[in-house]
């Protein structure tokens, strides 16, 4: 078995770095450059970005022997920002 979790985004956590520079660059909150990525990524239609805990929930279910018969799977989280089936 194994696993591979890759991050193709940037956090948009309020503590990243990423948003401490926009907001400083840009001279806005932090909160401010927050809502600025996730509108230029047109929005989050859940309302916010996830959080660690979440997706490491996720991460020791597919290494668990509960997901023993799960393979060849790849799981967009991405608060259904790109719409999947």
């Amino acid at each position: 078995m194994s696993f591979i979790c890759q991050t193709k985004t940037p956090r948009l956590r309020p503590d990243s770095s990423m948003m401490e520079r926009i907001s400083e660059n840009s001279n806005i909150s932090v909160e401010e450059a927050t809502q600025s990525v996730m509108e230029a990524l047109g929005g989050i239609p859940v309302g916010r970005p996830t959080q660690p805990d979440v997706i490491a929930e996720m991460d020791g279910f597919f290494v668990s022997p509960r997901a023993a018969y799960w393979a060849g799977t790849e799981y967009i989280i991405d608060g259904e920002t790109i719409p999947t089936i």
